[in-house]
């Protein structure tokens, strides 16, 4: 499984104890165990708008004391809804800790002004149609609710100013934007920053060329794939870049991300400044009427796709490379969408930062049976007392992380991890609503991460102007 897979898991009992071993570890205040809240404990209630993608439906997989169980649905009638819906009640439904969740549900096609003027909730939770996303957040916001999204939270130029000038209101309003980082929390990235701390280890992040960056992030995915043992039939706006967005705004949002959470979290990063596009492309998936009826159940394409269709074939632009310089350090993000991963294999994940002393390398492909390794490759081989300064250096780590351990190969150090670290994709909604919900009770998001924030879209739709205009 990719790290940045979209895929959702049955959990079975080992992955749930696993579960709640990192529960225990990083959602420490959260409630981990699924009951419903005492009323005087809930200060938080939840609005669900529009859910177009499941991730709306994976914040509500575990309970929290901070928020009511009684949860407010808005949206049109139709698949996507009743899709959510279902999700759901599944978690509800569950043999192991289910969940207690109470739907609200109104269908309308007046459903965003009906949330608006109840005011039913003061967190609205967007994952859906990312066409429609900016101006949700600009209108929730507006009325003085809070927003945590899905992302990405804009897709080209205008919907960059649109977010903005929603975070300008918030600052007026006193309510809080954020989006759902989940990579943030996935094990090997967190070691892979961790390590490169380590001076000793890592020396200090090189400034890296055009030809040779410092820093690298490449994943590959597929828009058909399985799904708990059933196909995961996506909506046919998903295969509309004008509405999912472009392969440089979509999923490079998390790459972007990790970018500047690993290398600069400590600093404040200025957009108009810090960021500097050098290039960026943009080439698209090639969809043929079977692949598109296998992915969403569709005999045709419909209407809004027959400007990308060239000789019966949907051309989908999901991939996309973009090569710019933060803060003066040379960075490189590209994305590569399939259709279908071959039997046995999956999407994939790669990431680089080159340090003064050694590379932090995570790879996901066949060797690794397609699952994140993290890997230490001195850059000029090591002596004895840089491999005692890497051992001494992975004791401290056990301190936070116990179980990890060091094998070495040709080129250096794998770092074994622990499996009750692999608890999925999913578990990591969970920690990313605890960190959103301690910045609620703040009443603000730290400035580096509203500056990240803006900085990371302005980054991926300036790559998508640079790509168009090539």
């Amino acid at each position: 499984m990719s790290i940045f897979s979209d895929n959702h898991f049955k959990i079975n009992r080992k992955q749930n104890k696993a579960l709640v071993a990192m529960c225990l570890l990083f959602v420490t205040g959260v409630g981990c165990q699924n009951k419903a809240p005492k009323s005087e404990e809930a200060k938080i209630s939840l609005l669900t708008l529009d859910p177009g993608h499941f991730h709306a439906a994976l914040i509500q997989k575990s309970m929290y004391n901070e928020i009511s169980p009684v949860v407010h649905v808005y949206a049109p009638e139709g698949p996507e809804l009743e899709a959510h819906l279902k999700l759901i009640e599944k978690y509800n439904s569950r043999a192991d800790d289910p969940t207690a969740w109470q739907e609200v549900v109104y269908k309308g096609e007046d459903y965003l002004q009906k949330m608006l003027d109840e005011k039913k909730g003061n967190v609205v939770i967007l994952a859906g149609n990312n066409q429609k996303k900016t101006d949700y957040i600009q209108k929730s916001v507006a009325a003085g609710i809070n927003v945590l999204s899905d992302k990405p939270m804009a897709i080209d130029a205008k919907g960059f100013e649109q977010l903005e000038k929603a975070f300008e209101s918030a600052e007026k309003s006193n309510v809080l934007l954020y989006d759902i980082m989940t990579e943030r929390y996935e094990i090997t990235n967190m070691l892979q920053k961790e390590l490169s701390l380590q001076q000793e280890v890592f020396g200090t992040l090189e400034k890296g060329t055009a030809e040779k960056p410092a820093i690298t992030k490449e994943s590959v995915h597929h828009f058909f794939k399985y799904v708990s043992g059933a196909p995961l039939i996506r909506p046919q706006w998903y295969f509309d870049v004008e509405q999912e967005g472009n392969g440089l705004v979509d999923v490079t949002t998390h790459l972007v991300d990790m970018i500047q959470w690993e290398c600069f979290a400590d600093q404040h990063i200025d957009y108009k400044k810090d960021v500097n596009m050098l290039s960026a492309k943009r080439w698209a998936t090639l969809i043929s009427p079977s692949q598109f009826k296998k992915s969403t159940g569709a005999d045709s394409y419909p209407a809004f796709l027959q400007k990308d269709v060239k000789d019966s074939i949907l051309n989908v632009y999901s991939n996309g490379e973009m090569n710019y310089t933060l803060k003066g350090v040379h960075a490189k993000v590209s994305v590569i969408w399939n259709f279908e991963a071959p039997e046995g294999t999956g999407d994939t994940h790669y990431s680089v930062m080159h340090g003064t002393k050694a590379s932090l390398i995570i790879k996901q492909g066949a060797a690794q049976q397609y699952k994140p390794t993290l890997y230490i490759e001195p850059q000029t081989g090591w002596d004895k007392s840089y491999e005692t300064v890497v051992k001494q250096t992975m004791e401290k780590l056990t301190k936070t992380y116990p179980g990890l351990e060091l094998k070495a190969y040709k080129a250096g150090w794998e770092v074994i991890i622990p499996v009750k670290y692999n608890v999925g994709h999913e578990a990591h909604f969970a920690e990313v609503a605890k960190k959103y919900f301690g910045y609620l009770k703040e009443r603000k998001l730290p400035d580096w991460e509203k500056a990240a924030l803006l900085s990371k879209y302005y980054t991926t739709t300036k790559a998508l102007e640079f790509a168009l205009k090539n």
